[in-house]
């Protein structure tokens, strides 16, 4: 053990973003210069500074902290001087324990000299108020931080953003820092990735991909570029973590809308950030420019839902995860082994493959269904191409029946839900007043006053999801006219692609092999994307008139 005269004095300075409004009375600056003057004046050996600049006193996982108090289990520290007591930190129960039990099991001496607080004199008057003061700066934390949220919430709901750190792929305009601006360099980076999304690929793909491509990572991209970030830059920049190409590929934001409230903290005291749930969050559309359309921001979600497993040998196939069985509706999963010809690579039905079910073999071979498919786009191309009116016309008239018959079914259970809640309500208020006029007891008025809640809450789900089925059927045109866009853009397409597959694409559908009539039959069924199943048939009878 070193000796008393060889110990240090631990000089520990704090400063919180919050204290730095106060100016120069509480800067690092000047805690340091009242802290070296009252050691050399008491003739404390040895002086060495531990800082903290920008944290809270409720965190105590703080570097300067951290390494101060490695000295201290060390017993290489024989005094601990702050100018106050809430340096130290502001939660009253954390100071307590190191004042009283951390410090005193090593020999410790603590001043907080602007409180006249020295554990040397532990009868002193002001040592006896320490406790109040510690929870004086405590409170002092809570009030502060009350107001921050309060001035939080008051932008967020204004619409302003509420991240300090600006999302890859923009930054701030220099003429007005609350504004973002797009980074063309990082944008066409972030557009790579939706677009290698669309094509089938996961995010260790991805992330694969822009590593043999030598993009630097966001991080190495920010500091390179002398973009704060919060980020310590990895050894190798070019580097993608799996974490951070999911990320972006679920980030709102690059759709051109800010997502405020998307996290939360239960307590000062306790920093971990919490998510919140969709409801709770507050989304302003068309705040700033957008890096990805909404529509394939949509999709790439749909994709990601449909998550697949990779095979054995690394290889996906365009069609993974869009491939169903028309009997049974289980995903048909890609086959393929390193002894496989391209020509042997099938799908066959979940179920069947796997033994659970009674599905029959529902098996198609992937150049076939290639070819099946792309002929079947082929078709819809030229049609949309050459009769658009009448594509229009004829899918109008299919999807408003369609519609119509949903949304009468739909608006049936909606009002039989509404009828129910409200009657429920009624029944509440005549249960109350049994329980008060004493011909219903407490614990059955509690009981069942608690089934017709929990009735309500089901019904309360039931009604919002049935709201947003009649909406969906009502935007079934708006949805035929965003289809047609998106065909045209593909008019010039030679080859079927998987960004044109899974864009145009929602389901296929692979019907059991027929061999009656001596030949291998199969049928595909394929249900496009905002429109569901296309009837060629009857389109064709206008480009063979």
């Amino acid at each position: 053990m070193l000796r008393a005269t060889d110990k240090i004095t631990a000089l520990y300075c704090r400063l919180s973003q919050e204290d730095s409004l106060d100016g120069e009375i509480t800067s690092i600056s000047n805690q340091k210069r009242i802290l070296e003057a009252f050691a050399k004046e008491h003739h404390f050996l040895h002086p060495v500074f531990f800082v903290d600049d920008g944290y809270s006193g409720t965190n105590f996982d703080r570097p300067g902290f951290q390494a101060m108090l490695d000295e201290i289990e060390a017993d290489r520290v024989s005094v601990v001087l702050t100018k106050d007591l809430s340096r130290l930190g502001r939660n009253s129960v954390m100071v307590g324990m190191f004042t009283n039990i951390t410090f005193a099991q090593h020999n410790v001496r603590y001043i907080a000299i602007n409180d006249n607080y020295d554990t040397i004199d532990p009868n002193s008057i002001d040592n006896d108020f320490a406790g109040i003061r510690n929870w004086f700066n405590e409170f002092y934390a809570s009030d502060t931080s009350r107001k921050i949220r309060a001035v939080n919430k008051a932008k967020g709901e204004r619409g302003e953003h509420l991240t300090t750190n600006v999302p890859y792929g923009y930054r701030k305009d220099p003429e007005n820092p609350k504004k973002w601006i797009v980074d063309e360099e990082a944008a066409q980076v972030v557009r790579h990735i939706f677009d290698f999304c669309m094509e089938g690929r996961g995010p260790m793909q991805i992330a694969k991909h822009l590593k043999e491509e030598q993009i630097l990572n966001p991080t190495a991209y920010k500091h390179k570029e002398g973009i704060n970030t919060p980020n310590h830059e990895t050894a190798d920049p070019y580097h993608w973590n799996t974490n951070t190409v999911v990320h972006i590929l679920e980030r709102q934001e690059y759709t051109g809308c800010t997502v405020n409230f998307k996290t939360y903290t239960n307590s000062i005291l306790d920093k971990k950030q919490r998510e919140n749930p969709e409801e709770n969050r507050a989304v302003f559309y068309n705040t700033h420019p957008a890096i990805v359309d909404l529509d394939v921001f949509d999709k790439v979600q749909e994709i990601r839902q449909q998550r697949h497993r990779r095979t054995k040998t690394g290889k996906s196939h365009m069609f993974s995860g869009l491939v169903f069985c028309a009997d049974c509706k289980a995903k048909m999963r890609y086959c393929t082994t390193i002894y496989f010809e391209e020509r042997q690579d099938h799908f066959v039905c979940a179920n069947y493959r796997s033994n659970t079910g009674t599905c029959s073999a529902h098996f198609i071979r992937a150049v076939v269904l290639e070819q099946l498919v792309w002929k079947h786009m082929q078709m819809v191309i030229k049609i949309v191409a050459h009769h658009e009116e009448y594509f229009r016309t004829v899918m109008e008239q299919r999807l408003r029946l369609k519609s119509e018959e949903i949304l009468r079914v739909k608006r049936k259970q909606f009002e039989k839900a509404d009828k129910r809640f409200n009657e429920l309500d009624r029944l509440f208020i005549r249960l109350y007043e049994d329980n008060v006029s004493g011909k219903l007891s407490d614990e059955r008025f509690a009981s069942m006053s608690r089934n017709y809640e929990d009735e309500q809450e089901t019904l309360k789900e039931e009604m919002e999801i049935l709201r947003e089925e009649i909406e969906l059927q009502e935007q079934q045109m708006e949805n035929l006219e965003l289809f047609i866009q998106k065909v045209k853009e593909h008019t010039e397409m030679e080859t079927l692609t998987p960004y044109a597959a899974h864009e145009l694409i929602r389901a296929i559908y692979i019907g059991a092999p027929d061999k009656s009539s001596g030949k291998r039959r199969q049928s595909i069924q394929i249900y496009y994307d905002l429109v569901g199943f296309i009837p060629l048939d009857e389109l064709m009878k206008q480009e063979t008139a």
